[in-house]
């Protein structure tokens, strides 16, 4: 059985990265063979961008360097579980598979935001089959850093587009 721990801690190292440059807690990075080729983390706020989720921003970066047969061997490794609009990124980018820490369910129980709609629902509608892996034994981990940040950055908003 693969050992997925090592890179999970890395994204959510990136996800607490991402807070202490100013943007949302989320980070990931694309593997092929046991090495990490790529990181990303959020950048919301600090790139004026909403569609700066971490995800996005590592699909974009593996989509300049990298063809889709290559990236069909490579894994993306994130701190939560990717939204509607990233797991269709992850899909159309053609990565291989995907592996998070934190459901997108426990992300909404914590910051009550967001789509809610399971990756798997997403990427099990596709023609390519992308395999998932989550959430894992480092939940409650990568939940910590959600914890920290959002009760206190959604004080006073009503909704996030008031961010």
């Amino acid at each position: 059985m693969e050992n997925h721990e090592p890179f999970l801690h890395e994204a959510i190292a990136l996800s607490k990265s991402a807070v202490e440059h100013g943007d949302e807690p989320f980070g990931s990075l694309l593997v092929k063979d046991g090495d990490i080729i790529l990181r990303a983390e959020n950048s919301v706020y600090t790139g004026h961008d909403m569609t700066n989720h971490a995800e996005m921003n590592l699909v974009k970066l593996a989509a300049k360097h990298y063809d889709t047969a290559f990236l069909d061997h490579c894994t993306i490794y994130t701190s939560t579980e990717p939204c509607a609009m990233c797991s269709g990124a992850i899909y159309w980018s053609g990565i291989g598979r995907m592996v998070f820490a934190c459901s997108e369910t426990r992300l909404g129980e914590i910051a009550g935001i967001g789509l809610n709609v399971p990756s798997r629902s997403i990427l099990q509608t596709g023609a390519r089959v992308v395999s998932v892996v989550g959430p894992t034994n480092l939940q409650d981990e990568a939940a910590k850093v959600h914890q920290e940040f959002w009760p206190k950055h959604l004080a006073g908003h009503s909704f996030v587009g008031s961010l």
